[in-house]
């Protein structure tokens, strides 16, 4: 298949200062948990950027200094000469394949808690760190320290152009930068120069780039990357008068790169933000300068991507989130083949790498932050190892997956599904309020099946242990997922919730979204007007979207939470706020640090969570929303018969996915990748290509 010529544009190269892009693909600054201390996965995972055809490719944040240390976050770092092995390391990957080398130049302010340096945290006026709730402040910084910060920034620039890096950022966005509170009137209360008048808060800003860009040229481009909005009005950063400091800036830098503050308004879910929703705030920002301007607003769309060029929003179409879900997205856009291209879900997961320090994650995409450690490629698998095939039970997220890239393999693969459409429970989830983006997970895999030729899909076939056997196919993978349980137990309640005889039975949030499925609440299980109960012992998004729907139907909904707030792991996703304030704005009612005890006919009993003070609330239905039970009653009958496997040309039975250990839809996809990475090898082969480790150099 061609290009379709509307997207040419594309494809165009655009200078930037002394250096020049390839094409209009910009892989905007991203975090992933690997940073400083896993340089080789970090440069893997970036150099494969740059061979799928990302014309730029940028680091996360990089901090200057010690003064400037966000651990527990695992970012870059350039705080002196140690530094430049890693990031030489970095910017030879992305060389490799052709693609520019950008670095974004961090001072966090008082987002570094420097709990590894202990170096005292600064910002423009006194205010105290922002985040660990620590009771610890900020200092105002004097004119010394702001002497100070810019021979650090100087200095890091410096060092970046000896790791051959071709785009240095000041970085001014996201109310993360210490640039960024310097130019909020929020946060800016100084009567100085520094102070005051926009110029005046923009000074610091203008200093940074005009000698930055004294660093930089003719080497380096320099880039400033903006927040546009904070969203707040005029208490905070706000278009016009960012508009205003371009304006007065505006041929400074080589590159203007535009964002929103803070970085969960940037960086919003689907299930809050439809694609591309930043452009209003960006949209007049090119008429400002004749430099090259770059955005974000997780574009997945070729034809939305080429609009905004040929309309003169952008130059260049900026990405982190699609770039993490397809690192071939350019690539495949450029040759025309569209239909490979694995769209973002905007699930956040690869937000949660940061918030956990740990390696980043996706669900489209289970070989993110897998390029080094095991070897995995987004698009390239080893051939199959024989001509056995493989009978794949259960098509939800881990048992396509794993049917996906074993049929890429070569082998042949049977797909029996029990329920009449492919998905398992992303097909369910993804009718729920803000989840429509899920049912990608499954209809990129189904699509590529149907391209392979060598898999065979059956719909409405649930198999008994003895079909199984009867059949006589060498490897079976059992990806049957999990149920939620009915019975209350989770980690609030081990033994479960007791229900009175004469109660109301729970429902599950599979209860629900059959209702969702068919449109209506209303059935014996849930009559018109309840009042329901909504109990979240699992803190993900779940019990949220349920609550979600059933206010929306009429019903009056009260959410009961064992932690401290609505949907509390929704933090690392940086959707906790937003999921509060949808639920009350609906009326629903929150109740957290509270625990259901128990289920009586029309009401619960709830405890306290420190005191384990009883009350009891009204109650018509209550919906469990707690632990979930593996469905493996398939995977135990086949073990209990494994005698016979031998007589029927049965070599292994396996177990992945939700069905083995219940986790995130992103878990199932990786299980599955994983399931058909290590399919024909022996046990000792998977131990010992389990995953390379990053070893420190001890005589350092």
């Amino acid at each position: 298949m061609s290009r379709a010529p509307a997207h040419d544009i594309l494809f165009e190269e655009v200078a930037i200062g002394p250096v020049v892009a390839r094409n209009r693909f910009y892989q905007a600054p991203h975090c992933n948990g690997m940073g400083h201390l896993h340089p080789n996965a970090c440069a893997e995972m970036r150099r494969v950027k740059a061979e799928g055809g990302w014309a730029i490719v940028c680091t996360e944040e990089v901090e200057i200094h010690p003064s400037t240390d966000v651990s527990p976050h695992i970012e870059g770092r350039i705080w002196d000469d140690a530094d430049l092995p890693a990031l030489r390391l970095l910017t030879e990957k992305i060389h490799l394949h052709g693609s520019l080398a950008g670095i974004e130049l961090t001072h966090n302010g008082p987002h570094a808690l420097n709990l590894y340096s202990r170096a005292p945290s600064r910002n423009v006026s006194d205010t105290p760190v922002f985040g660990g709730h620590i009771p610890v402040q900020a200092r105002r910084m004097d004119k010394e320290d702001i002497r100070e910060l810019r021979r650090w920034h100087r200095d890091a620039a410096k060092r970046a152009i000896e790791a051959e890096f071709d785009l240095i950022h000041v970085y001014a966005g996201h109310a993360l930068s210490i640039v960024s509170f310097f130019l909020s009137r929020k946060y800016n209360r100084r009567s100085d120069e520094y102070g005051g008048s926009p110029e005046n808060r923009a000074r610091l800003l203008r200093e940074l780039i005009e000698e930055t860009v004294e660093v930089a040229h003719p080497r380096a481009a320099v880039a400033v990357r903006i927040a546009v909005d904070e969203l707040i009005g005029k208490e905070g950063t706000h278009k016009e008068e960012v508009e205003e400091i371009i304006e007065s800036m505006a041929e400074l830098p080589d590159l203007w790169d535009l964002s929103l503050a803070e970085w969960a308004n940037d960086s919003a879910s689907a299930r809050f933000q439809e694609e591309g929703f930043q452009e209003p705030y960006i949209r007049d920002i090119k008429k400002l300068t004749s430099k090259p301007v770059v955005g974000v607003g997780r574009y997945t769309t070729p034809d939305r991507m080429a609009r905004l060029v040929r309309d003169g929003v952008l130059d260049l179409i900026g990405a982190a989130r699609p770039s993490i879900a397809d690192p071939f997205l350019p690539r495949k856009i450029e040759e025309g083949r569209y239909e490979d291209i694995r769209e973002c879900i905007g699930c956040n997961i690869c937000v949660t790498g940061d918030f956990l320090a740990a390696p980043i994650r996706c669900t489209q995409n289970p070989t993110m932050g897998e390029e080094w450690r095991r070897g995995w490629h987004p698009e390239n698998i080893r051939k199959r190892g024989s001509d056995k095939s493989v009978l794949v039970v259960g098509a939800g997220p881990a048992g396509l997956e794993a049917a996906r890239a074993l049929g890429q393999r070569g082998y042949e693969i049977i797909l029996a599904e029990a329920s009449d459409e492919l998905g398992g429970r992303v097909a369910r989830e993804a009718r729920l309020p803000g989840l429509a983006s899920y049912i990608r997970v499954r209809d990129h895999r189904k699509l590529q099946l149907d391209q392979i030729g060598n898999a065979s899909c059956y719909l409405q076939s649930r198999l008994a242990c003895g079909d199984i056997l009867e059949y006589q196919i060498p490897r079976v993978v059992i990806a049957t997922g999990c149920m939620w349980r009915r019975d209350g137990v989770g980690a609030s309640n081990p033994l479960g919730v007791p229900v009175d005889e004469d109660a109301r039975a729970p429902l599950t949030p599979d209860d629900v979204m059959s209702m969702v499925a068919k449109k209506s609440s209303e059935n014996d299980s849930l009559p018109a007007n309840a009042r329901v109960l909504v109990w979240d012992d699992d803190h993900y998004y779940m019990a949220s979207v349920i609550a979600e729907w059933l206010a929306g139907q009429g019903h009056s909904v009260c959410y009961v939470t064992s932690a401290g707030e609505a949907s509390a792991w929704t933090r690392n996703t940086m959707e906790q706020h937003f999921i509060q304030k949808r639920l009350l704005d609906l009326g629903v009612e929150i109740r957290s640090n509270v625990i259901l005890r128990r289920i009586s006919k029309g009401e619960a009993e709830l405890a306290c969570g420190f005191t384990d003070r009883r009350e009891r609330v009204g109650a018509d239905v209550v919906v469990l929303a707690g632990a979930r039970a593996p469905e493996d009653k398939l995977f135990v009958e086949l073990q209990e018969r494994k005698d016979e496997w031998g007589g029927r040309g049965i070599e292994a039975v396996d177990l992945i996915g939700d069905a083995f250990a219940p986790a995130t839809v992103a878990h199932a996809v990786y299980e599955g990748r994983r399931y058909a990475e290590e399919t024909d090898m022996d046990e000792e082969e998977i131990r010992a290509g389990l995953f390379r480790r990053e070893r420190i150099d001890l005589r350092s």
